[in-house]
């Protein structure tokens, strides 16, 4: 996910989930209780007694009653699911079945995702309709973010994984080359964007051969306006045609199609995703970012993005709730490379988050047992052994 491109509110339903597009419906009956759990109320079990009548039916009921008040009062934690936001993009759903499949398998909690967009998410995380946010981009939702950390009804973990970078990305073969496929380093100097002069020829629009193709962000994207800008404070403009993919997607594809190739692409890129995880990509060099540079009045954008953090936040009801869970999460921390990999797992395999989760557990098995006791750890290695 961008920083500049994050997804708006689009309103303030949420639906639950189980899976991927698949909406839970709880459905409540009638119960009593028994020794042995529950059974729906009117059916009798086999060989059971005839019914009491009279006072000693109604002390029966009176005691009943009381072991019913006394279960109820005692009902641990576990009970209640465990409530993952899950946010619009690949890299949180991935992110949060890796932690609910921890959650469930090694702590025995109930796990429950929740589809929303940004500010209505949010805002659940905030009343506590939500429990843990696994991807929460501060830096696109300022406002938000620090009423909630103000008010303490959110609780900031720590980082997922370090700031998330986006920038101008080559393929490292046009660098470095790829022996493997009889590629030829084409343009071994090329460090930062004050080269890109010295290889504009590299880049060739076919549309325009006497500049070169820079592949931006799709109209619309805020990043695409600056992209603009960055190319013409860096003097790039004389060099580059902008391209404008009409899609992601689109974006994709030509990074693709230019990689199967083997041939030159230049253009706006960003972490995590899946592209970066399936492909070798360089992010080319850039003076390093101020917040001068990137003043929305004053500044011209000549400096590298913003940094972006991502964190992990949890509703504040969940430390006392599930502190052992809560100790767990303050200890999940990724590199991007785990995120890059994951999601080109689930790209590439056809498969989906739970699918990508469960093979970030048994690839990473030195990285997760280190946020969990011992036995948490052999829980979690029994499900995946069984294939749950």
């Amino acid at each position: 996910m961008s920083a500049m491109h994050a997804r708006g509110s689009r309103g303030e339903a949420l639906s639950v989930t189980t899976g991927p597009e698949q909406v839970r419906e709880t459905k409540f009956e009638e119960t009593t209780m028994t020794a042995c759990g529950r059974r729906p109320a009117g059916t009798a079990r086999r060989g059971a007694a005839p019914a009491a009548t009279g006072p000693v039916r109604a002390f029966s009921l009176f005691l009943l009653v009381l072991a019913a008040s006394v279960l109820l009062a005692f009902t641990p934690a576990y009970a209640q699911p465990i409530v993952f936001v899950d946010w619009s993009w690949d890299s949180a759903l991935v992110h949060n079945r890796i932690a609910g499949y921890v959650a469930q398998h090694g702590f025995g909690y109930e796990v429950d995702y929740l589809f929303a967009d940004t500010v209505p998410g949010m805002q659940g995380l905030r009343r506590g309709d939500i429990d843990v946010s696994m991807e929460t981009w501060v830096d696109n939702i300022h406002e938000i973010w620090d009423e909630v950390i103000a008010e303490g009804t959110v609780v900031d973990l720590g980082p997922n994984f370090p700031n998330a970078p986006q920038g101008w990305y080559v393929p490292t073969y046009m660098i470095e080359g790829d022996p493997e496929r009889g590629i030829e380093p084409v343009a071994p100097d090329l460090r930062s964007v004050f080269d890109l002069p010295e290889y504009w020829e590299l880049f060739r629009d076919p549309e325009n051969p006497r500049r070169g193709r820079f592949h931006n962000g799709p109209t619309g994207w805020v990043v695409s306006d600056h992209n603009v800008k960055r190319l013409q404070t860096y003097g790039l403009d004389r060099y580059f045609d902008v391209f404008y993919p009409g899609s992601q997607a689109a974006l994709d594809t030509s990074i693709m199609r230019a990689y199967e190739r083997g041939e030159p692409w230049l253009g706006y890129y960003w972490e995590p995703t899946w592209i970066m995880g399936a492909l070798d990509m360089t992010m080319l060099e850039e003076p390093p970012y101020t917040p001068e540079c990137w003043d929305q009045e004053t500044g011209d954008y000549g400096c590298a993005f913003p940094p972006v953090a991502v964190r992990i936040a949890v509703h504040h009801g969940l430390l006392e709730r599930a502190p052992e869970l809560v100790e767990f999460l303050r200890n999940y921390e990724t590199e991007l490379f785990h995120t890059n990999e994951a999601l080109a797992y689930m790209e590439l395999s056809g498969g989906d988050a739970f699918d990508a989760a469960r093979w970030f557990l048994r690839e990473y098995e030195d990285l997760w047992m280190q946020w969990v006791d011992a036995d948490v750890a052999a829980r979690v290695k029994a499900a995946l052994d069984a294939g749950l």
